[in-house]
């Protein structure tokens, strides 16, 4: 194990350590609590970047600044208050980088935003905050002057995933071809129309924002009043489609079932879920949404569905290669589950876009 506290002396932190704890539980990153001696000095959030899925640490950083400071200058525009607990803030290295090296890993420091929490749970009110806190969050960052990077290149890139499962099924490596045919022709007749957004995009009609691409209710700060503070996780922040901000959450919260649930009766989608988090979205998101994006919200639900069935289905052939298996049939499982609710959302998707109009 790393001395946690040899790393913090490499950051410009204000005040003297006193205990470094394990802070959340966080899928990608390792967390730490930094707590200081004094009252009247910031606590620090430490976080070691997972360098094996953010290859450029140089952009990776310089997006998350990027972003925090433009929040920071559109809050101060706002007359907000309390600024300091609704923007993220991170801390320079000694050396003015904002990470550290050790040789073997990449480290950061942010400041603990005191006084806040985050929710697992999601229900319709929550769904709502969540809606109206990313809209409003891509509305802050419509005119940031600087250009960010890909910090995961094609990552929500729909013919990229195609290649790749194309790729899969030629190779068919692990040999589950034959149990998986009828679910790879379902896919398959689906490419075209699941490749639209790119084509927009090529022919200058939807364009690309800068959008958070983690859209989960836990992604943000609440206070201890269960208000709002800010949106958190910015390492996928990056240019992308609006739609599908909007299609990974009601992917992954507006599900009746788990995202690998055995039993495929119990998932569907969840139209109440989809209505509050669509209101509080398209709130705080209208005043710069284009004809096209809105028309298309609907149509990200099935694409971030559909892209996350075609990439489980492509490392169950690849021999489970990528994800994190419980049991030697988890991504067959977690593939059929999301097909299930990709017809789901397919049935659902007129009076989706119905709602979201009546909303306008």
């Amino acid at each position: 194990m790393n001395n946690l506290h040899d790393i913090v002396s490499h950051f410009s932190i204000d005040g003297t350590v006193d205990v470094i704890e394990p802070m959340g539980a966080g899928l990608i990153n390792d967390t730490y609590r930094v707590a200081t001696v004094s009252s009247d000095t910031d606590d620090y959030v430490l976080q070691r970047i997972n360098h094996s899925i953010f290859k450029d640490v140089d952009l990776l950083q310089r997006n998350v600044v990027n972003v925090t400071e433009h929040i920071r200058k559109k809050l101060q525009e706002r007359g907000e208050t309390d600024i300091k607990r609704k923007a993220l803030r991170f801390i320079p290295a000694k050396d003015g980088k904002m990470y550290y090296f050790d040789g073997e890993s990449y480290w950061r420091i942010s400041v603990l935003i005191p006084k806040s929490k985050t929710f697992e749970t999601v229900n319709p009110e929550f769904a709502y905050y969540t809606g109206k806190a990313f809209g409003d969050f891509q509305s802050m960052l419509v005119d940031i002057p600087q250009q960010l990077g890909e910090t995961i290149p094609k990552f929500h890139n729909m013919e990229f995933r195609l290649e790749t499962f194309k790729e899969s099924i030629k190779n068919n490596k692990a040999g589950r071809l034959e149990k998986a045919q009828g679910l790879v022709d379902e896919l398959l007749v689906r490419a075209d129309e699941m490749c639209k957004a790119e084509r927009l995009h090529r022919e200058g009609i939807l364009p690309k924002r800068i959008t958070h691409c983690d859209t989960k209710v836990n992604n943000m700060l609440f206070d201890e009043n269960g208000k709002v503070l800010c949106v958190i996780d910015l390492d996928t922040t990056m240019p992308g489609y609006v739609l599908s901000d909007f299609g990974d959450f009601i992917r992954t919260a507006g599900n009746t079932g788990a995202e690998d649930d055995a039993n495929l009766d119990n998932v569907n989608l969840n139209m109440d879920i989809f209505k509050s988090f669509a209101k509080g979205y398209i709130e705080s998101a209208k005043s710069f949404l284009l004809p096209v994006e809105v028309e298309n919200l609907p149509y990200g639900a099935k694409l971030l569905t559909y892209m996350q069935t075609v990439r489980f289905l492509t490392d169950y052939l690849d021999g489970d290669c990528y994800y994190k298996i419980k049991f030697p049939k988890h991504n067959w499982q977690r593939s059929l589950a999301q097909f299930k609710l990709l017809q789901s959302i397919e049935t659902h998707e007129a009076e989706m876009l119905d709602y979201i109009n009546g909303l306008m």
